[in-house]
């Protein structure tokens, strides 16, 4: 299995960062993604938040259907 780069790690502590500042769980975030026409199992957001693999759309995605806003980002 390919090594998660450092981006693909960046990307995925982003939106689990946002995930729990809005107390949202996978579970939850399945149900909202479902409200936008989003189609996802639990078990398949489960792996690709661990392995940081996804598209900048399914982290758009997700960060509307929890409803943020804003993200600041620091290198």
């Amino acid at each position: 299995m390919a090594e998660q780069t450092e981006w693909e790690a960046k990307a995925a502590n982003l939106l689990k960062a946002e995930l729990k500042r809005k107390g949202v769980t996978y579970a939850q975030l399945v149900e909202k993604l479902a409200e936008i026409g989003i189609s996802e199992k639990e078990a398949n957001v489960r792996n690709k938040l661990s392995r940081g693999k996804f598209s900048a759309a399914f982290l758009l995605q997700c960060l509307s259907s929890i409803g943020v806003g804003e993200v600041r980002l620091e290198f």
